[in-house]
């Protein structure tokens, strides 16, 4: 698979074979009523650079073609399988009636620290297919998503600022899922 530099993703297009030999792995990133499309953009290159299975775009939210998103996604966008719904309760529901395992990233009084997902001695074992629910920058995710999700995190904050950037925190939790993958 021949690899393309920002200047080479921005102006180019896969062919149908092209997606086609990308090896993707089982990780699903559901996007909830993103507001910053720069964050949009940034998920998008996420979702490439862990080789996402899909990439959905919930709610209320500027999706593709965008020139914001693109730019912050360096035409990712044309590189990562993308689907528009109306409901991230209802894309969660969905994905989860197919098997695949919900994690929310949201500071609750449910969740658990990032660190202790996975891994052979933790009470929060993963499993794949999954998917990442991250967004609603302002406001955090409805209850109702919450309450769909399998396992919650959040990764622990020491300075004044409450909150982590969306992207950041995706990119935090697909790390650790990768790491999950290769165990």
């Amino acid at each position: 698979m021949k690899r393309l530099n920002a200047a080479q993703l921005r102006k180019t297009k896969p062919t149908k074979k092209e997606l086609a030999q990308i090896k993707r792995n089982p990780i699903i990133l559901v996007l909830d009523r993103i507001i910053d499309t720069y964050n949009t953009g940034s998920l998008f290159r996420l979702a490439d650079a862990i080789a996402a299975e899909e990439v959905y775009l919930c709610g209320k939210m500027e999706y593709p073609p965008s020139s914001r998103i693109h730019k912050a996604a360096v035409g990712t966008e044309e590189w990562v399988p993308w689907k528009k719904t109306s409901s991230t309760f209802r894309t969660v529901r969905l994905l989860k009636s197919r098997g695949v395992q919900i994690i929310a990233v949201e500071q609750d009084p449910h969740s658990i620290a990032y660190t202790d997902l996975g891994g052979a001695s933790s009470a929060y074992s993963l499993h794949f297919p999954c998917a990442i629910v991250v967004g609603a920058e302002t406001g955090g995710m409805e209850k109702e998503v919450l309450d769909e999700a399998d396992i919650i995190v959040e990764i622990p904050m020491f300075g004044v600022n409450k909150s982590f950037n969306v992207w950041g925190s995706a990119a935090v939790i697909a790390y650790k899922l990768l790491e999950g993958l290769k165990t």
